[in-house]
């Protein structure tokens, strides 16, 4: 793998700010355009950029497979968790006013979960994904062309 300087350098640099922007969309979600789905899906970006730069075998090391693995379930459980804490509280599946004393609360914490369960499992297959696919490919040697 050729090493490239700037482009390392600008990774670096830019990835922190992914990943905060990442955040921003994930809880600014219940309030605004966002959530859960588009906060996963910029948070895998700035992995698999990672990735691309530095090199698969050193992104496993930042995310194993088996963090991963864990990962993908924990967002649906999340997210079920959340629906059905509804209906043993007397609610409809993802009911959120019976989860806190006060409706308004409650809505705002079962959007944040829920969203929260969403943009942890989208994340997770988003990059479980692209190393799927980047394993498979091979190397085009000068008798290909």
């Amino acid at each position: 793998m050729r090493h490239h300087l700037v482009l390392r350098v600008i990774s670096k640099m830019l990835i922190p700010f992914i990943l905060l922007f990442g955040l921003y969309v994930q809880f600014h979600g219940d309030f605004g355009p966002g959530g859960g789905f588009q906060a996963g899906v910029i948070f895998a970006a700035a992995f698999i950029l990672y990735a691309l730069v530095f090199g698969d075998d050193q992104a496993r090391q930042v995310i194993p497979d088996k963090a991963l693995i864990l990962l993908v379930p924990l967002g649906l459980i999340l997210y079920a968790a959340t629906g059905f804490y509804g209906l043993i509280l007397g609610g409809n599946f993802l009911d959120y006013n019976v989860l806190l004393d006060s409706p308004k609360a409650g809505q705002h914490i079962g959007v944040f979960l829920v969203e929260l369960g969403v943009g942890i499992t989208v994340a997770a297959v988003m990059i479980s994904i692209f190393r799927a696919y980047a394993g498979r490919t091979r190397a085009i040697d000068d008798e290909d062309w």
